[in-house]
């Protein structure tokens, strides 16, 4: 994700895009990734997760192959399109092959603290990789790189994961509700997306999201009366499940935002070109890796809870230092060091709770299901706070005064202090919904979670990459 976007630039130049064509390369993507996520998660418990793995990790490498071989804009946004495709069927099975494989307890947790880790080293190598590789061989390299790890991957996966195994005849697929559910929530990123370019109150923002609700309302009543249903609308009524989706919709709904603004501060305040960019978030990777262990040892010893209500408190405290520290002639030490250690700590101690929660008393044979709806509601969540709170910051930017620089920066510091009090939120719902030390997953039950540390650093970071391609060379104001 976040290795193409930093490029965006260079393929611009390269393929002739125009400016807003361009964003199709990060949108087709998205769409995508967002609309299959419920049909990639169920298909893993259908047909195994071993098989699904394996073709998700064949789609996403021939997409890549292509993409990095292509001649002209459709073709490259029609490849993103397909590793779109390819990584809806990764982010539910991959943390599932990690959490049925552990039993629930230190073992789990620890394995919970390192997939965070991953996550974030993956993201702050994508960011740095991405601008090393454009700059020493070419945009194109950023597609062709993922061709050799793929293949490590999928080596890996006929190795060491045991093959699918499946007793008595396997549930049918709900036809009718993975084509409402794919349609509903593609329409409703679409529309998320193009408000930079049309606006909330325009005839195709209102459009677009009023069909995303009728689909997804049509969903929801085919999935009540489906007998094995893609989504069991009931899962809902787990509080610890209940609490996970809305905390990581809240939350990545501040980050994902956090990290776009932050990239255009550095680049169009503190004049970064990409590769110091990518350098400027890595301060933000090592808070994760460390609110990963703390959270790892704090669940064991304390619960669900407190760790998330703790966290999040934390993340919203560091983002709310950002609000202030930002400033026209800030630099790096006084504006983005002690901010971004002290919101990646507490974002870290998310992950392994989350994790957790996302499945309390889920079945193993709905594992998918609820891996695939975590990771919707993260997508729903990073979307629509980056939607929103580029509208918040274009008003601030627009009331402001002074010089260019203070104008924008007056934007990015409403942007990052609204990040506060969606993380704020995220507590808030933790603290009411999960009750004394959480519950514990159910004997047998897998604790999966929905790839939530890959957003935390691939998934958060790919918006710092957006942020300089969707802005392009627009310097006085955010984009709208």
């Amino acid at each position: 994700m976040s290795v193409v976007n930093v490029a965006l630039p260079d393929i611009r130049a390269d393929l002739g895009f125009t400016a807003d064509d361009l964003l199709w390369v990060v949108n087709a993507y998205a769409l995508a990734f967002g609309g299959l996520l419920m049909f990639g998660g169920r298909i893993a418990d259908l047909v195994g997760r071993r098989r699904t793995l394996i073709a998700g990790l064949a789609v996403f490498g021939a997409a890549s192959l292509g993409g990095g071989l292509v001649g002209s804009p459709g073709a490259l946004i029609a490849a993103r399109a397909l590793q779109g495709v390819g990584a809806a069927a990764l982010a539910p099975v991959a943390f599932a092959l990690i959490t049925v494989t552990l039993p629930a307890g230190p073992a789990r947790s620890r394995a919970l603290g390192l997939w965070g880790m991953a996550g974030a080293a993956g993201g702050a190598v994508g960011v740095l990789a991405g601008g090393l590789l454009t700059e020493a061989a070419g945009w194109r390299s950023v597609l062709l790189i993922n061709v050799p790890i793929v293949a490590l991957a999928l080596v890996g996966a006929r190795r060491w994961i045991a093959p699918d195994r499946r007793a008595g005849a396997p549930p049918r697929l709900d036809l009718a509700g993975a084509v409402l559910v794919t349609l509903g929530m593609t329409a409703l990123v679409f529309g998320l997306v193009r408000t930079e370019s049309y606006g909330w109150t325009s005839a195709e923002t209102v459009g677009t999201l009023a069909l995303a609700v009728l689909l997804l309302a049509a969903f929801v009543v085919v999935e009540l009366r489906t007998r094995q249903p893609l989504l069991r609308i009931g899962l809902l009524a787990n509080r610890p499940l209940l609490a996970a989706n809305l905390f990581v919709m809240l939350l990545f709904s501040g980050q994902f935002a956090t990290f776009y603004f932050l990239s255009l501060y550095t680049q169009q305040v503190l004049d970064y070109g990409p590769t110091e960019a990518g350098l400027s978030f890595l301060p933000f990777c090592a808070g994760i890796v460390v609110g990963s262990v703390i959270a790892t040892r704090a669940v064991a010893a304390v619960g669900l809870r407190w760790p998330l209500v703790v966290g999040g408190t934390v993340g919203a405290a560091g983002f709310g230092w950002f609000a202030l520290a930002v400033s026209a002639d800030g630099t790096f030490l006084t504006a983005m060091l002690g901010p971004s250690l002290v919101a990646s700590v507490g974002v870290g101690m998310c992950f392994v709770p989350l994790g957790t929660a996302a499945t309390t008393g889920v079945t193993p044979a709905e594992a998918g299901m609820a891996s695939g709806l975590l990771n919707s509601f993260r997508q729903i969540g990073g979307s629509l706070g980056l939607a929103v709170l580029v509208t918040v910051a274009a008003r601030a930017t627009d009331r402001a005064h002074g010089s260019a620089a203070e104008r924008l920066t007056s934007g990015y510091a409403t942007a990052f202090a609204a990040s506060a009090g969606l993380l704020l939120a995220a507590a808030l719902v933790a603290a009411t919904l999960l009750r004394g030390r959480g519950q514990a997953p159910a004997p047998g039950a897998p604790a999966e979670a929905a790839a939530t540390a890959t957003g935390a650093g691939a998934g958060t970071v790919a918006e710092v990459g957006r942020g300089r391609g969707a802005a392009g060379s627009r310097t006085s104001s955010p984009p709208r």
